[in-house]
């Protein structure tokens, strides 16, 4: 993920008080996440969504959004 260390405008929080800073943060949280809920349309979305974004340029906020909008979002 060549862009992997840009980051959000704003971060995303979690459940546990960590958060989210950067496009590789955000992939490593939903590569670890369990295969039942990774396989979620939604899921796959938001994944598909911050690759886009880190590998061709475009505005963080878009992969934001991806994460934000899947199925118990980070909050």
């Amino acid at each position: 993920m060549k862009g992997g260390s840009r980051e959000f405008d704003d971060p995303i929080a979690l459940p546990d008080r960590r958060q989210l800073r950067t496009l590789r943060d955000a992939a490593t949280y939903a590569t670890g996440l369990p295969k039942k809920e990774a396989a979620l349309p939604e899921r796959q979305a938001a994944i598909e969504a911050l690759m886009l974004v880190a590998d061709r340029g475009g505005p963080t906020v878009f992969a934001r959004i991806g994460v934000m909008r899947a199925p118990n979002p980070p909050r």
